[in-house]
């Protein structure tokens, strides 16, 4: 059965309202920039250190774009990594994602950790002789994470706990064998994340993520 809607004529809808306020306190927070300074380096003793209502964004979209996380799903890598060809060989992530089990960071293979299978597997690709040649140089790979939280939040995963716990890698990631460059599979949320704490009966303190 529908009911008649309560709004009145000429009313603006919430979500509209919400972003106006929002707006009005991002072009306020800049306003308040020291004299002298550029916005993003006002004295911030006055506000505390979040970056979303201080003038710590150098335009009201980009601290919108920060309450709201606002990224893109991919992110350019150094070159097309297919992790889809790489599990559909038999490798697993914890062969280049090495500090999975062992702490907070999974890790990002360098150069010395692809040469380790391509020293003898798909020498002829160019891509391969690149970095062949990377490695003899001493040069590495630039990964972009995918992965991050805004330093506000201040935020610490930590992959092994959960890996502990048998939570399999796809629950934040995706199904990588389906996936060619790595892409956000998950906004990492703290809905997200509470709930899957709930369902596997996870802590939920404060000071089990924010520390």
């Amino acid at each position: 059965m529908a009911y008649p809607s309560r709004k009145a004529a000429g009313a603006w809808p919430y979500w509209a309202l919400a972003f106006l306020v929002m707006v009005t306190m991002a072009t306020a927070a800049c306003e308040f920039a020291s004299p002298g300074q550029p916005s993003g380096m006002a004295d911030r003793s006055r506000w505390g250190t979040s970056a979303v209502f201080t003038p710590a964004h150098a335009t009201p979209g980009d601290a919108i774009k920060a309450f709201f996380d606002s990224r893109p799903d991919t992110v350019a890598q150094p070159f097309d990594f297919s992790h889809q060809i790489h599990l559909s060989k038999g490798a697993v992530c914890t062969d280049c994602h090495t500090g999975v089990e062992q702490g907070p960071r999974a890790g990002l293979p360098n150069v010395n950790t692809c040469m380790i299978c391509h020293s003898q597997i798909a020498i002829d690709r160019p891509l391969i002789k690149q970095l062949a040649e990377m490695q003899t140089k001493g040069l590495d790979l630039a990964w972009n994470r995918v992965y991050d939280y805004q330093p506000q939040a201040h935020v610490r995963f930590n992959h092994a706990p959960h890996i502990q716990a048998k939570v399999a890698c796809s629950t934040c990631h995706g199904n990588q064998a389906e996936q060619t460059v790595a892409r956000r599979a998950v906004n990492m949320t703290m809905p997200f994340c509470v709930n899957c704490h709930k369902e596997k009966q996870a802590s939920n303190d404060c000071l089990t993520c924010h520390y």
